[in-house]
């Protein structure tokens, strides 16, 4: 057992919340980012073109001054190395003035920008070290995410410690699986992401430091196939054994459409998927089955039919969504499509009255509610269900799968049905999914018109919302979307709350209103209702409002630093609009120094409206180790791989499973995995 200095039970406390609990936990925390401290730099030599720099020098001039509405602090200096001097300046860290008192001498790293008054190179943000404190600086330096509440030069000291507990790890996987792969063990793989060699070459470390900041290391690759052979040993697994539960069986009892209030006909693709439901609700083992269909399909209405076929039949059925806004929308839909039946929706999220909470989940135990609609407060321990017979579960990538299978457990074998906007091509969806069987819908419903997307610059939103206020006069209703609730000195992108006085004098005589995720849910309801309404006109929101919120009359949408969302979430936002009769419009305005990947990404999405091929662009559009925005597909929580970066190492993964399964081997391999596929780190094997 090794323990690490400077972690008393106050910090291991805090640590655990965080899910570190063994030194090989923190191990698998790697670094977020390397960067190259090999060289120091001279002040003379400096180019402000954002790349960062190793300087030493002493320290002149400290001054901390206050700035803006809420009184950031900016901290300015000098710093001098002998032949020439620079600025340097820190945000919102007034603290590193008192650490530069009595040290003359330090080292900094930081990004060389142009400072905006004198044109001169200035270092923005640096970290800073003492020259005399003995501190590792140069080489290949790892940067970590803050883990509760160490970061920085704390957290490198710590995991410093921490890798002489390697040579007391195991590796899980058999040595000959690795070399047939060429991965390294575990061991080797860690110690050199957390203390990478540095080539002597510039050449070869910058190349080096590109593939590691990459994630396309063998060293990343042997984290990955661990995680994904857990993932796709959880599939096989997970599908083996729904073959042998028994299910309640619900046979064809007539059409559901008839016994729900529909204002309109089913298209041929929801026939046909709703047709593919209700033979595996007939069967006596549970339905598993994956509803994927884009932006306006009518999933809900599809998944509201299987229900009712469900309550008919004497069962109960229970649907989760990821966020209660849109467990809010469902229930909103459903209660309208259930208006005609004996059915009444209960709705069971975290921030509902605590009486009203007592009496749903009363209601369940006995099966008077036969359907509830609710968040992750479906899975708590105090929920349970008389004759439980269908889960839905809508956007699934943001799910785990613990967290369906321990709604699945409130019954017994309830089959299941998930569902999910976000595209992904088939063939990966039938490789991450294997447990599941798929349903496509690709048709929308008639009468939908096509949403027009155009590109504007900033220096247009004048023109932009004068159109909105027209549209608005003429009975429309409109969306303005930002990146950020409020500005962010790290994040150059547009922020909701800074942009709200600016967006009423824009719109003069426009009722607007405010929707972000840090709202309570009565206020949130109360604005999203007078929206609905009318009462509101412009809704200016956050991405909040990417799923789930249906309103006809909105024919317009306005984006704000749109390169700062993926494809798949723009669609996702896109998708809002475009659902009544009126022309709509989506509009792009983006910032003027757009890098040339940035601008090919908005231009697909302006000439795409299908979500399947935007996907596919995604994919296509993305460097080496970039995330996409679908990068949860998958299974949450997976902490190395990347389902669409490493499609190759997931069919690797998926062939070894079928082999290990076909020699007896798989479950006693899963069981000694670190790394489980989508879940935490188990600290089973963590003898460190």
């Amino acid at each position: 057992m090794i323990r690490l200095g400077g972690i008393g039970p106050q910090l291991s406390s805090r640590l655990a919340a965080e899910g570190v609990e063994t030194v090989l936990d923190l191990l698998l925390r790697i670094p977020a980012r390397w960067e190259d401290r090999t060289e120091i730099a001279r002040i003379g030599d400096l180019v402000p073109d954002g790349r960062p720099a190793l300087l030493r020098g002493r320290v002149g001039k400290v001054r901390v001054r206050r700035r803006g509405r809420r009184g950031r602090g900016v901290v300015q200096a000098e710093l001098a190395d002998g032949d020439a001097t620079i600025g340097v300046v820190w945000f919102n860290q007034t603290w590193i003035a008192d650490r530069l008192k009595g040290r003359p001498e330090v080292f900094v790293y930081g990004p060389v920008r142009r400072d905006p008054r004198s044109e001169a190179p200035q270092l923005v943000n640096p970290e800073v070290e003492a020259a005399d404190g003995g501190e590792e600086r140069e080489g290949i330096i790892p940067v970590y995410r803050k883990i509760g509440p160490i970061g920085g030069r704390r957290l490198r000291k710590l995991m410093a410690q921490a890798i002489r507990a390697l040579e007391h790890v195991e590796d899980p996987l058999p040595a000959d699986l690795l070399a047939a792969r060429g991965l390294p063990d575990l061991r080797t793989a860690l110690q050199r992401l957390h203390r990478p060699p540095a080539p002597t070459a510039p050449a070869g470390r910058a190349s080096w430091i590109d593939a590691l900041n990459c994630g396309i290391t063998p060293e990343h690759s042997r984290l990955a196939f661990e995680e994904l052979l857990g993932l796709a040993g959880n599939v096989l697994r997970l599908r083996e054994t729904r073959r042998f539960r028994r299910a309640p069986a619900f046979p064809d009892s007539g059409d559901p459409c008839r016994r729900l209030d529909l204002p309109f006909e089913l298209t041929a693709a929801q026939r046909r998927v709703l047709d593919e439901i209700l033979g595996d609700l007939a069967r006596p083992f549970p339905m598993a089955r994956l509803l994927e269909g884009d932006v306006g399909t009518g999933k809900t209405v599809v998944a509201a039919l299987a229900a009712v076929h469900v309550l008919d039949g004497g069962g109960q059925v229970a649907m989760m969504a990821p966020t209660e806004l849109l467990a809010e929308q469902h229930m909103a839909t459903l209660t309208k499509l259930f208006a005609g039946s004996r059915w009444q929706p209960h709705l069971l999220t975290g921030s509902a009255p605590a009486a009203a909470r007592r009496q749903v989940i009363r209601e369940l135990a006995d099966g008077t509610a036969g359907l509830v609609v609710g968040t992750h407060a479906l899975i708590q321990a105090a929920v349970g269900f008389d004759r439980l017979g269908l889960v839905i579960i809508d956007e699934q990538h943001r799910f785990g799968v613990a967290q369906r299978q321990a709604l699945l457990e409130k019954g017994a074998a309830p089959h299941l049905l998930v569902m999910t906007a976000t595209p992904i091509p088939r063939s990966l969806a039938l490789t991450v999914y294997g447990d599941l069987d798929l349903s496509i819908l690709d048709e929308l419903p008639p009468g939908r018109r096509p949403v027009r997307t155009v590109i504007r610059a900033p220096e247009q939103a004048p023109s932009v919302f004068e159109y909105m206020g027209r549209e608005v006069a003429g009975g429309a209703r409109g969306y303005v979307v930002f990146p950020l609730i409020e500005a962010s000195d790290a994040i150059g992108a547009e922020a909701l709350e800074d942009n709200l006085p600016k967006l009423r004098r824009l719109l003069p005589g426009v009722e607007i209103g405010m929707l972000h995720g840090r709202m309570g849910r009565e206020e949130r309801e109360q604005v999203y209702a007078a929206f609905q309404r009318g009462e509101i006109q412009v809704l200016a929101a956050t991405t909040v409002i990417e799923v789930g919120v249906d309103v006809p009359q909105a024919s317009m949408m306005v984006i704000a630093s749109p390169e700062r969302f993926g494809l798949s979430q723009l669609h996702q936002l896109r998708g809002r609009i475009g659902r009544g009769g009126r022309q709509s419009w989506c509009v792009l305005l983006a910032g003027g120094r757009l890098s040339a990947r940035a601008r090919r990404r908005l231009e697909i999405f302006q000439a795409t409206r299908d979500g399947f091929k935007l996907a596919e662009a995604d994919l296509e559009l993305r460097g080496p180790g970039e995330r996409t925005g679908l990068r949860q597909w998958g299974a949450d929580g997976l902490l190395f791989a990347d389902i669409f970066r490493d499609r190759e190492l997931l069919e690797a993964a998926k062939r070894t499973v079928a082999e290990l399964a076909a020699r007896g081997l798989l479950r006693d391999t899963l069981d000694r995995l670190i790394l489980k596929g989508g879940s935490t780190p188990s600290p089973a094997g963590a003898n460190a």
